[in-house]
């Protein structure tokens, strides 16, 4: 798949829920690190229904390669059984400047 260099750089935002073994395993941590190491922003928290959840921001090439881990890596002891996205839109700038666990 070819990608030219303006659609790469293009800015999505997209917001994330993560179903499985998600919770207590240090997935908040390793997401915001993920997240950070390719230069992503956002957010990921906990939620009551035993999911993960959040939104991310920035080119599009790299949230791929972020939904991607979110969908099959995670942190090391997480058992993922499915990764929901919804809400991709383009975006003209970033919303947040930084990458962090909401609690």
């Amino acid at each position: 798949m070819s990608m030219n260099m303006a659609e790469g750089d293009t800015l999505i935002s997209v917001d994330y829920e993560i179903f499985g073994k998600v919770q207590g395993v240090f997935f908040r941590k390793y997401t915001q690190a993920e997240g950070k190491k390719l230069g992503l922003v956002g957010w990921v928290q906990n939620t009551d229904q035993g999911t993960v959840q959040g939104q991310l921001q920035g080119p599009i090439s790299k949230v791929r390669h972020m939904q991607e881990w979110l969908e099959t890596r995670g942190s090391p002891k997480s058992h993922i059984d499915r990764a929901n996205f919804r809400n991709e839109k383009v975006i003209v700038k970033l919303d947040y400047s930084d990458f962090q666990i909401v609690k």
